[in-house]
């Protein structure tokens, strides 16, 4: 039986105001929960038990997916009374563990969209006798996450977090996210205080030379912790760019629930997802956004990269450029809302209050 612990503990602070009440992870992509996308694929590379390690409004996770009965793989819960960074949360999950101490255990965080081939990082790991193994993804810019270089057999040469200066970044290889540890490695974490994996526990592996491998995966990787990204990652899932088993090949422009009404004049795409019981009226234009269930959308209103949260409404002609507009919000007509602006739950704007002059390019 092969086992995985998902971190879903963060509190979300940069997607505010969507996480006041709903932890990050479990805010819907394309419709399902961050988790479950997680869950799905790693019940794909036979992963059959996992144990969710939550902290903030921890009750969530349990009352939506109880002990995993319909999403076919067995879960279990280690809740952290106080915020115990990376390594001690997997120390604290570790509890829940049934593997030996040689066993492989999958680590993944519950905020990262992935197409990593999780089962080819498990084998990887067995091949090369490992202690732990590392997904690595490259990016373009790495400045504002843990770099990690490898030698040409793919060992770990030292961890290297968020550098400062052009002569600090000596790879484009950034750790993302996902981990397979050797049980009797998760063990040695010491226990019952704050611990980071990246700062602390992969160093100090390193320093006393246990065998640390890198794995590349070229494929779709996507941090989901900014409202963009969390846009961007939902039209990805829809438009089949980011893999989901849970959309069973159902991809294209759009994804709208069957009980959402929507006006045939009204132009939906780029991976729009619109969720149960949303009203959208004629002239509508919505690219690449997320429109929460129940949510109201008035005729001639232009939605773009945004977010619009469950029974909000939008009035007419309004446009809505790269905003989050969160749940029972009232954004009144003909009001423009430009890139990064944020309303927060029961907010009223009136009619026609903000407008901008200002070129959005």
């Amino acid at each position: 039986m092969l086992e995985a612990i998902l971190l879903v503990g963060g509190q979300g602070t940069r997607l505010r105001p969507l996480t006041i009440a709903t932890p990050k992870p479990m805010l819907p992509v394309a419709g399902f929960p961050c988790t479950e996308h997680q869950i799905a694929r790693a019940r794909e590379a036979g992963v059959s038990r996992i144990v969710l390690g939550t902290s903030y409004r921890a009750e969530v996770f349990e009352d939506y997916f109880g002990h995993g009965q319909e999403v076919g793989v067995e879960l279990v819960y280690a809740v952290e009374n106080e915020p115990l960074g990376t390594g001690g949360a997997i120390r604290n999950a570790a509890q829940h563990l049934t593997c030996g101490p040689n066993d492989p255990v999958v680590i993944f965080n519950g905020d990262v969209l992935t197409g990593l081939d999780i089962a080819s990082l498990v084998q990887q790991w067995r091949d090369a006798d490992a202690d732990v193994a590392i997904y690595l993804t490259r990016v373009e810019d790495p400045r504002a996450f843990g770099l990690v270089p490898t030698d040409v057999n793919g060992r770990v040469l030292e961890f290297r977090e968020k550098p400062k200066t052009a002569a600090e970044i000596v790879t484009d290889q950034i750790n993302a996210g996902c981990y397979v540890f050797k049980r009797s490695i998760i063990d040695e974490i010491p226990a019952d205080r704050p611990v980071s994996v990246e700062r602390e526990t992969f160093p100090e592996l390193l320093l006393r030379g246990a065998h640390v491998i890198g794995v590349v995966d070229e494929g779709y990787w996507l941090d989901l912790g900014t409202p963009l990204a969390f846009a961007q990652g939902s039209a990805d899932v829809v438009r089949g760019i980011a893999p989901s088993p849970l959309l069973h090949g159902n991809t294209g422009e759009n994804y709208i629930c069957d009980s959402a009404s929507v006006d045939a004049t009204a132009v939906i795409n780029g991976g729009t997802y619109v969720g149960e019981n949303v009203t959208i009226g004629a002239g509508a234009t919505i690219e690449g956004s997320v429109i929460f269930a129940g949510a109201s959308i008035g005729p001639g209103v232009e939605i773009t990269r945004s977010i619009i949260g469950a029974d909000s409404s939008v009035g007419a002609g309004s446009e809505i450029f790269e905003t989050v507009i969160a749940d029972r919000a009232t954004v009144g007509a003909g009001n423009e809302l430009l890139a990064g602006a944020r309303v927060f739950p029961d907010s009223v704007i009136p009619d026609g209050a903000i407008r901008f002059s200002s070129d959005r390019s």
